[in-house]
């Protein structure tokens, strides 16, 4: 504001200063004061200043925080669907609201939008929203006492408070839950109406690298209602203990696949960080899924990070496609990326997959994701 008061000031100084033309009633140097002028602009631009002020003060909270993601994704999927894929372009784009009233706590809302509907944009899981603003969550989290948090929110996942025992830098969508995507990536309820859920969770600190977080959600339609016999529920607990160099957790989940069935799942993550430069962190995952009309199913996974590989970082794994019976022909995906930075707010992940499939040609995809932060 200094600067648009100054700008304000000079050219009303100089045009009273500058020479005024000699007339009868010419006014003389006496009559004249800089000072008195000077301090009367002051006074007007003081009260300009202060009325701007107040508004930018009640226009937007202080204590409200934003933040911006894209990516853009150029990729080509063979034996996706109809064969040979094209070369394909998705993006998606999100925003996400914070706002804390204690200093403590924060209500925060996710909005995101995009327009994936290739091969590409479906492996990595991006959104399909055909170009409309969707609000992904609203969470409000605080803290009770000096260990414990607490979450409540819709459209959110039980497992937001969890920590799982997973360091690795998945490219692909299915090789982020670290092998163990339902028991330690477990979701939200649902019902037939909608896909939103009212979700509450805990954590709890222990302070020595012990941690115990649980949860439950229900569907928030109208139809079902919250936690009835017609809502798709799910529940969940985790037990993990994580330190710099090496982690493990447990997880277990019991979900509604219906309004007579339901599935129970254990999760099994932990990983190791090799001291040494040069050496990578491996994660390992494995699932138990328990369906209440069928046998037990499993599932693998492993993968192995480098951080620092010339300017970037290398990630290779593999997963089990889904958690199958001992008798079920077990299928596996394959991925490796590269990521490394342009700058603070742009990296570039080029990376391959091969994703095997019972009974049809196996898809094989090289993909490169820009991601923007700001």
């Amino acid at each position: 504001m200094k600067l648009f008061k100054s700008l304000l000031v000079a050219p009303a100084t100089l045009g009273l200063l500058a020479p005024m033309s000699a007339t009868a009633n010419e006014v003389t140097i006496n009559d004249f004061n800089p000072a008195e002028e000077l301090a009367v602009t002051n006074s007007r631009l003081d009260g300009l200043e202060a009325r701007l002020n107040n508004f930018e003060a009640g226009s937007f909270s202080s204590t409200t925080s934003a933040s911006f993601g894209a990516d853009f994704v150029i990729g080509a999927v063979d034996g996706a669907g109809t064969g040979k894929e094209a070369v394909s372009f998705d993006y998606q784009y999100g925003m996400t609201l914070s706002t804390s009233f204690t200093g403590e706590d924060s209500l925060d809302l996710v909005i995101e939008t995009g327009n994936a509907n290739s091969a590409s944009g479906t492996i990595l899981d991006m959104n399909g929203m055909s170009d409309k603003m969707n609000l992904d969550g609203i969470t409000y989290t605080f803290p009770l006492g000096d260990k414990t948090t607490v979450m409540v929110g819709d459209s959110t996942d039980v497992s937001a408070l969890y920590s799982t025992a997973c360091t690795y830098s998945a490219f692909t969508d299915l090789l982020g839950n670290c092998g163990s995507g339902t028991a330690a990536g477990l979701g939200g309820g649902t019902d037939a109406s909608s896909a939103s859920s009212a979700t509450f969770a805990a954590a709890y600190d222990f302070g020595n690298g012990f941690t115990f977080a649980g949860g439950l959600s229900g569907a928030g339609g109208a139809t079902a209602g919250l936690f009835t016999k017609e809502s798709y529920d799910v529940y969940g607990v985790q037990a993990a203990y994580n330190t710099d160099s090496y982690g493990v957790s447990l997880s277990y989940a019991l979900t509604d696949t219906s309004p007579t069935a339901e599935s129970s799942f254990w999760g099994l993550n932990a990983f190791y960080s090799f001291d040494g430069e040069g050496l990578p962190s491996i994660s390992v995952g494995f699932e138990s899924e328990d369906p209440s009309a069928s046998e037990t199913k499993e599932g693998y996974f492993v993968g192995l990070s480098w951080d620092e590989v010339g300017p970037g970082s290398f990630s290779v794994g593999m997963s089990s496609t889904a958690n199958f019976l001992d008798t079920d022909t077990e299928t596996y995906q394959y991925e490796a990326a590269y990521s490394y930075p342009i700058n603070d707010g742009m990296t570039i992940t080029p990376g391959v997959f091969i994703k095997e499939v019972d009974g049809a040609d196996d898809q094989t995809g090289v993909i490169v994701k820009t991601s923007f932060s700001f």
